[in-house]
């Protein structure tokens, strides 16, 4: 994936030591939302070596698109929810749908905002068509 180039993605953020079982019902039920099947799955490049994203990737045939703080950051003006654990944590408002929206690209928005999972969160992002 080229840089600024749209693609579809999922976004995740999820609370450390997360099951990968949970990611990937979270990401199978934002698919359903979307409609769209993603590329991949964007994470946080801090976050991107635990356990239970990998083996969500793994289960679900997608490859890891490590997003950077500084990404993540600039992409929260698209953002449609904020989250206070998110903002508390790390100073933004939300994780999934930012690394969603920064990984696919400067012309991406929201096909589905993000969903809540016990202990992670995942949003769709992609080419515009809503």
């Amino acid at each position: 994936m080229a840089r600024g180039e749209t693609v579809i993605v999922a976004g995740l953020g999820w609370r450390s030591g997360v099951d990968g079982d949970e990611i990937v019902a979270l990401v199978r039920a934002a698919v359903r939302a979307a409609g769209v099947m993603p590329a991949g799955l964007a994470v946080l490049e801090a976050k991107a070596g635990e356990p239970g994203v990998i083996v969500a990737a793994a289960r679900l045939d997608l490859p890891l698109i490590p997003v950077g703080f500084a990404d993540l950051a600039a992409a929260q003006s698209r953002c449609v929810t904020r989250s206070a654990r998110a903002v508390a944590t790390i100073g933004v408002a939300s994780v999934a749908e930012g690394c969603a929206l920064a990984a696919a690209g400067n012309s991406a928005v929201l096909l589905a905002p993000r969903l809540t999972g016990r202990h992670a969160t995942c949003a769709i992002a992609g080419e515009g068509r809503r």
